[in-house]
């Protein structure tokens, strides 16, 4: 316990106090350049059930997690598989794989801002010089977003099931070789079930992320255009820091977190079933 001290204590005073204090605070009609502070019981929350521009951030957030959770582990499970393949050139592969997850979010949000540039964009230049607005069409905006998550991310699932790949053992592959198994079944009978746990794994801690995602919408399309890319932690960040809406903000980041706690919860149930059906 003494030597846990240290960390419980730094613990408490960074996420147990100031959890504390934003869920305090959710309960209270706080604006402080209105000198407005009182007490509001569930009434954010009961406004939050009703707002249409709750539900739009829900549903945007939802569609931006799924599309780019299953694009990552889509896209990282084939690169995976293709640097596993080949004979020569991993580690070159592997750094340049690397190099786009080393990048900070904000500096991947202004590469893609200038990629989508309507009329000079190298995207837009490579369909032909179509003068597409990815970030200003709101059919466009939030695919435009995901795409940028999307390759920014993807090196860390790719990594983790590169790893995973490496530690199969080779006599799996040999003896399948030996009972006449093609490609197809080697990789459905057996590098995707040892895959399994792992991608269970980064699929966790993509969704955790996605479902937090605040830099490279913010910076790409400041939740524009019409809100079709205005995520829940976006929402919850113009309440708070722009209109100073203390008690509304911290409701919003309240089931932020609640959210994530849930998603949590059931990949970890998963988890711990697919470790009692293993034994």
């Amino acid at each position: 316990m003494l030597l846990l001290a240290p960390t419980v204590l730094a613990l408490a005073a960074l996420t147990v106090y100031p959890g504390v204090w934003v869920l305090w605070l959710s309960l209270q009609h706080r604006i402080p350049i209105f000198d407005v502070s009182r007490f509001a019981g569930l009434d954010n929350y009961a406004f939050l059930a009703g707002d249409p521009r709750f539900l739009n951030a829900g549903r945007a957030t939802a569609i931006f997690t799924v599309a780019s959770v299953a694009l990552e582990v889509v896209l990282g499970l084939t690169a995976a598989l293709a640097i596993h393949a080949q004979r020569g050139g991993r580690r070159l592969a592997l750094s340049f794989l690397l190099l786009a997850w080393a990048m900070p979010a904000v500096v991947t949000a202004k590469l893609f801002e200038w990629l989508y540039h309507p009329t000079a964009g190298l995207i837009n230049v490579a369909l032909g010089a179509r003068s597409l607005n990815w970030l200003g069409d709101p059919g466009l905006a939030l695919p435009a977003v995901v795409l940028a998550d999307v390759w920014r991310t993807m090196p860390f699932v790719a990594i983790l099931c590169y790893a995973r790949l490496l530690a199969i053992p080779a006599e799996l592959y040999e003896a399948a070789q030996v009972d006449g198994a093609g490609r197809l079944a080697t990789l459905t009978r057996i590098t995707l079930p040892m895959l399994g746990r792992i991608l269970l794994v980064a699929v966790l801690f993509r969704t955790l992320d996605a479902l937090r995602a605040f830099d490279i919408m913010f910076v790409l399309t400041g939740g524009g255009p019409a809100g079709m890319t205005e995520t829940l932690t976006v929402y919850a960040y113009r309440a708070l820091f722009q209109t100073l809406q203390l008690g509304f903000g911290s409701a919003l980041s309240v089931v932020v977190f609640l959210l994530v706690m849930a998603v949590a919860w059931a990949y970890l149930k998963l988890l711990r079933a697919g470790t009692t059906v293993a034994a």
